[in-house]
């Protein structure tokens, strides 16, 4: 019987319902394990999905974007005061 690697629970699956490569879910903490070997049956974490990684990067792009726009109208508050 193969284990998680996150949490260590036993995960029952038959081996021929299976192929290497393949990617579930552990019942226990819902981590996405992938089947790294076959006999004996073992998993590995499942690699993170690249769209989500890039979605968050473009998020943290445009949370970036803003905040640099503050600080310009900051800016512009700050030089309107020393003009005076």
């Amino acid at each position: 019987m193969a284990t998680c690697p996150e949490c260590d629970a036993e995960i029952e699956v038959d081996e021929f319902d299976v192929d290497k490569g393949d990617q579930l879910s552990c019942p226990e903490c819902g981590s996405n394990l992938e089947v790294v070997a076959m006999s004996p049956l073992e998993f590995d974490l499942a690699p993170e999905d690249d769209e989500d990684e890039d979605d968050d990067e473009e998020k943290d792009e445009d949370d970036a974007d803003e905040a640099d726009d503050e600080d310009e109208d900051d800016d512009d508050d700050e030089d309107e005061g020393a003009e005076e």
